[in-house]
């Protein structure tokens, strides 16, 4: 009886030893740096993004922030990485539209799916696609863009930024909307692409507003419209698409951090909170403001249900395109 009695005594404590170390241990998180993986090389969009995250992220979690870029395959190196990285906290991914929704989308042996590879955490800023054509194009709106286009079907031409590539997905769901026919020209990269419009090899181009600004306030494009669902502050006097007439057209570009899936739901909440808190800091919005990007603190929730609905909506305009990268 003595020894029963003692058996069980002991089992007890282990299960409250057990029940005892496990908030432990969600209450000393972060206890050692956290890594902020970028995708991409230092200096584009995503890494300048996550280097202001990193820079300000440390007052509200209270621990230091790594980046560490791990470029290659579009992003799927990196994205890869985390996504086989401990579910602790400590290795996160900062991705933007390709990694986390339009890459996987198009390729026909993807290597990984994002809504099963990552927990969502939050979104870090959102951006908008400007439609934009050389100053002696014809067309000074939507509405004669698209006119332009229907008497003279196969003609007109879009560069984008590659095949399969964000830019390319913006302009294949503007001619589903309106029912044109134009060509794709895919180039390197968006330089390359304005470079295109510029010299005029191409018609027009979908840029994101940080990257279109400074050719249109210098009179060098024509902006016809933005993608987003209200008007920009930084462009006030350009119309939307679907002002313009366009139905259902809103493309968003985002930046945004995930960790990998089995993440604890504490650890994702803490994450979480303390970005948000980071990104409503007037000095971190102005930051992003001077990238052409807005912030949007909101919960890991959100975010989650944000990119479920990206992925349904880019992966039926990639099966109607027919548009698959190997």
């Amino acid at each position: 009886m003595w020894a029963t009695l003692a058996l069980r005594c002991a089992i007890l404590a282990v299960v409250c030893g057990v029940i005892a170390v496990a908030p432990a241990a969600a209450q000393s998180y972060p206890a050692r740096p956290v890594k902020l993986v970028v995708p991409f090389p230092p200096g584009g969009p995503v890494d300048v993004s996550a280097r202001i995250l990193a820079q300000h992220l440390p007052r509200t979690l209270g621990q230091t922030i790594v980046v560490e870029n791990r470029a290659g395959a579009a992003g799927s190196l990196g994205a890869k990485a985390v996504a086989a990285a401990d579910p602790d906290g400590y290795t996160l991914l900062c991705g933007n539209i390709s990694t986390l929704v339009v890459v996987p989308a198009v390729t026909k042996n993807r290597d990984y799916d994002p809504g099963k590879a990552f927990a969502p955490v939050a979104k870090i800023s959102q951006n908008y696609e400007v439609l934009v054509v050389h100053p002696a194009f014809p067309a000074r709106s939507i509405a004669e863009l698209v006119g332009h286009a229907k008497a003279n079907p196969g003609k007109l031409n879009f560069g984008s930024a590659g095949h399969g590539n964000a830019t390319h997905l913006a302009a294949e769901l503007f001619k589903l909307r309106t029912g044109i026919d134009i060509v794709h020209v895919p180039y390197k990269g968006a330089a390359e692409a304005l470079t295109g419009v510029l010299g005029g090899q191409v018609h027009m181009f979908f840029g994101d507003v940080a990257g279109i600004l400074p050719l249109l306030r210098d009179g060098a494009l024509r902006a016809l419209a933005i993608s987003s669902e209200t008007r920009s502050a930084l462009l006030p006097e350009l119309p939307t698409m679907m002002e313009s007439g366009v139905p259902d057209y809103v493309v968003l570009t985002y930046i945004g951090v995930v960790a990998p899936a089995g993440t604890p739901a504490a650890i994702v909440g803490q994450l979480n909170t303390a970005i948000n808190a980071s990104l409503s800091a007037p000095e971190v919005a102005t930051a992003f403001a001077k990238l052409g990007a807005e912030v949007r603190p909101d919960s890991a929730q959100s975010f989650a249900a944000f990119l479920a609905a990206e992925t349904e909506k880019w992966a039926n305009v990639v099966k109607t395109a027919n548009i698959k990268v190997e």
